[in-house]
């Protein structure tokens, strides 16, 4: 039922505030683990705490989300995971990659794929409500050079896209989610 790995898009804003890019979410899955996750990539604290958190979230929404057939079944009981976010050695920080964490682990489990043109951003609670973030104006610009097609962004962030520049508007398609549901 699962994909051994895949890749989802996350988009991140440099910490000069200039720039932005998309960020690649890198999970695999390892059947026969011991419910194991780990970490790699440059990550900091609050970057680690968003794959936690999203994490959480799946495990405590596996039946809903279909998942698995059993609501009192551990999704990780006999399998690992392993998060990688390469980009060099740029570190990343900040909890802005809560949903592309989140949808990532879904995908994931659920052996359905995300288009590489969508990406997203957003960080997420653990009941599930997608959070504003910064930077969107660099992330967004960031993501139309990188060829993303789709965006899904925090609905608080609605007021952010109001100051982007005519053809990023034109060039994404922009979409506000509140819950993770949603998404």
């Amino acid at each position: 039922m699962c994909s051994s790995d895949l890749v989802v898009t996350g988009l991140v804003a440099y910490s000069t505030g200039t720039q932005g890019s998309i960020l690649f979410i890198e999970i695999a899955d390892m059947p026969g683990g011991s419910g194991r996750v780990q970490l790699t990539g440059k990550l900091g604290d609050v970057l680690k705490e968003s794959v936690e958190v999203a994490l959480s979230w799946v495990k405590s929404h596996a039946y809903d989300l279909a998942l698995t057939n059993d609501p009192s079944e551990d999704i990780m009981k006999n399998r690992s995971i392993h998060v990688h976010c390469p980009s060099g050695a740029i570190p990343k920080d900040g909890p802005s990659a809560g949903l592309a964490h989140t949808v990532a682990l879904i995908s994931l489990f659920s052996g359905k794929v995300v288009p590489p043109t969508i990406a997203m951003t957003g960080e997420v609670a653990l009941r599930g409500k997608v959070m504003p973030v910064g930077g969107i104006k660099e992330k967004l610009i960031g993501a139309l050079r990188a060829g993303v097609k789709k965006v899904l962004l925090p609905q608080q962030n609605r007021k952010d896209v109001k100051d982007l520049p005519v053809e990023v508007k034109e060039g994404l398609e922009i979409v506000h989610v509140g819950h993770i549901w949603e998404a």
